[in-house]
């Protein structure tokens, strides 16, 4: 009687321990990003290496955007700031421009300063052409991007994107209205 309970306690032992272990989230999607290389907003190259053992968190926006993205960006920067105000640390933000040819460094350096982003660990990513950043969007975040011609307006999605410390992306997310913060910051502690 005394083997049979000290076995059933190592094995709840074992099972509860492997179980704190896990660094996962429920119906985690996996998809993996390729390595990638880009110019962020300091003019400097910023990629996927950068980013190996780190949690992120991406969106795609553009500076001219007339609607969407200028509550995305807020939502990221409020995003950030709770994620520091929580002590989560080895986390980053990145925002893809999906307009590369007007976001330059310096327009997205300006265009950061409007919400007071912390620079330190959020990268606003260009230096690419229109066709390789629509395909990156579509083939590794499953979203569009689509500039059509002689129209200053791109089309793209409102979600952001968890991102674990290997590349994968884990979960998306409304941007835009409805953001899930207190998920989103407890997936980001799930994955520390």
């Amino acid at each position: 009687m005394k083997l049979r309970f000290v076995t059933v306690i190592l094995i709840l032992t074992v099972f509860v321990l492997s179980a704190c272990g896990s660094k996962s989230i429920e119906n985690a999607k996996n998809w993996p990003v390729p390595d990638f290389t880009f110019t962020d907003q300091t003019n400097s190259s910023f990629g996927l290496s950068d980013l190996k053992g780190k949690v992120w968190v991406a969106d795609f926006i553009y500076t001219n955007c007339p609607d969407i993205c200028l509550p995305m960006t807020f939502n990221m920067a409020k995003l950030q700031k709770m994620a520091k105000d929580e002590g989560i640390e080895n986390i980053q933000f990145v925002s893809f421009s999906v307009d590369p040819t007007i976001d330059t460094p310096e327009v997205l350096t300006e265009y950061s300063k409007q919400f007071e982003a912390d620079l330190s660990n959020w990268h606003f990513l260009t230096g690419y052409g229109q066709e390789e950043i629509e395909k990156f969007a579509m083939d590794h975040f499953k979203t569009i991007v689509k500039k059509p011609e002689n129209d200053p307006n791109v089309i793209h999605q409102s979600y952001f994107y968890l991102v674990d410390q290997e590349g994968k992306i884990q979960q998306l997310y409304s941007g835009l209205e409805d953001i899930p913060f207190e998920q989103i910051i407890s997936d980001m502690k799930t994955l520390q």
